[in-house]
């Protein structure tokens, strides 16, 4: 591997051309990555790389600005060296597009969230700053989204996120995962978040907030809804397939319309 290559998303600064991408879309899934790069309106470029399965694209969008779309993996731990190694090829702008789901009646299926602030339990984000850092999205980045959502007419909420390592246990599931035997402190979690006016769960959120902040880009989510844990555990194929439609729909826009006057580092610290 050429030592301009970086080792895990398998692509340097020169593989970027001569005006380089400041915009990357996150997307957990490989396959929601090459849907992004390839999607109504986006002039696809090229394969980055599809290595360890980090799929990476190089795009633009309608109005000609480049972004990359790139996996970042299942979990904050994968999503940190992504991050790591993209800020390190000069990415200053990261969006996850993910799923995610509600724990608030009034956020259904097939809508989507975008998040202002996550509380944010992850062991990876420990290691980017104390426990007691705020996990906070770019408020201009996040407004760009509300922007989009509204023109775009999507079904959309705006609000906090709990961000929680594991898919089962961190998020109270016991009917879907093999371990029936929830330790003492994740019992009522779920009741007790809601209460607090948390709208979703995922799994990066948090920690991309708190590595935007420490290293010095804008960042910012949006996840589409696939369940509603109010009346289940499990996701919804068919309001899968919807709210990820609405999420890219609204961060293309959202991408595209973002004022590059933010990307001066003055407004994030």
């Amino acid at each position: 591997m050429s030592d301009d290559i970086f080792y895990h998303i398998g692509f340097g600064a020169h593989d970027l051309g001569a005006s380089p991408p400041l915009i990357a879309l996150l997307s957990g899934d490989p396959d929601r990555a090459r849907h992004i790069a390839h999607a109504d309106g986006v002039t696809f470029e090229k394969n980055l790389s599809e290595n360890r399965g980090l799929n990476s694209y190089l795009a633009r969008l309608p109005n000609g600005r480049p972004f990359i779309s790139a996996t970042s993996g299942m979990g904050a731990p994968s999503l940190s060296i992504v991050v790591n190694e993209l800020f390190q090829v000069g990415v200053r702008v990261m969006i996850r597009v993910g799923t995610s789901g509600s724990i608030q009646s009034d956020v259904k299926m097939g809508s989507v969230v975008i998040t202002r602030a996550a509380l944010c339990r992850q062991g990876a984000a420990d290691d980017i700053a104390p426990k007691e850092y705020p996990a906070a999205a770019n408020p201009f980045l996040t407004m760009a989204l509300v922007d989009a959502a509204r023109e775009l007419r999507a079904d959309w909420h705006i609000g906090v996120t709990a961000s929680v390592d594991t898919f089962f246990e961190g998020q109270e599931r016991s009917e879907s995962s093999a371990n029936k035997n929830l330790m003492r402190h994740l019992r009522g979690m779920t009741e007790e978040y809601r209460a607090l006016g948390i709208l979703n769960f995922e799994m990066e959120a948090g920690t991309l907030f708190k590595m935007g902040s420490v290293y010095g880009f804008a960042a910012a989510c949006i996840c589409g809804v696939i369940a509603e844990r109010t009346q289940s555990e499990n996701p919804d194929l068919e309001a899968k397939a919807r709210a990820v439609r609405d999420a890219i729909r609204v961060v293309l826009r959202a991408a595209e319309t973002f004022d590059a006057e933010y990307l001066n580092p003055r407004y994030w610290r």
